[in-house]
């Protein structure tokens, strides 16, 4: 299965980077994560809608077709990680391809929202963008950990 995050958003602190490549790596080839960075749309005097909108476009031509959609959302469903480990395990059941979604500074179309197969939070924390990508990459690790008996996860 192929998890594929799909990120609003270039430019993130090398910090973040490399604690991205780092976990990024650790995944076996018939797990890999990759992320799929598209960009911000130009805020000027645009209407919000609009820049979302423009955001939409470009996050849908980054999933993979036929993949599961999974939007990150504050408003999502709140998992721990061993839930997130079982959701992993039934999607690699369902799916050859997982897209996991971040938004935008003013996050995700409401639309692209309600067409998603699934709605997701990390955090009731308000998180700058590009710590979310390193703490979704660092949980989706543990939870191929726990799926897989690898001793990184520990209860």
């Amino acid at each position: 299965m192929k998890l594929v995050v799909v990120a609003v958003g270039q430019r993130v602190p090398d910090w973040a980077q490399v604690a991205w490549d780092d976990y990024a790596k650790r995944f076996p080839p018939e797990s890999k994560l990759e992320l799929k960075a598209v960009k911000t749309e130009p805020r000027g005097s645009k209407a919000l809608a609009t820049l979302l909108a423009a955001e939409r476009e470009r996050i849908e031509a980054a999933i993979p077709k036929g993949a599961r959609v999974v939007a990150l959302d504050e408003r999502g469903t709140s998992l721990t990680t061993v839930a997130l480990a079982g959701k992993l395990k039934a999607w690699q059941l369902e799916n050859d391809a997982v897209a996991l979604v971040i938004g935008g500074p003013d996050g995700l179309d409401p639309e692209f929202k309600r067409a998603a197969h699934e709605r997701i939070r990390l955090s009731d924390l308000t998180l700058p963008h590009a710590m979310v990508r390193v703490l979704l990459a660092e949980q989706l690790y543990r939870a191929w950990s726990i799926n897989a008996n690898h001793p990184y996860h520990r209860e």
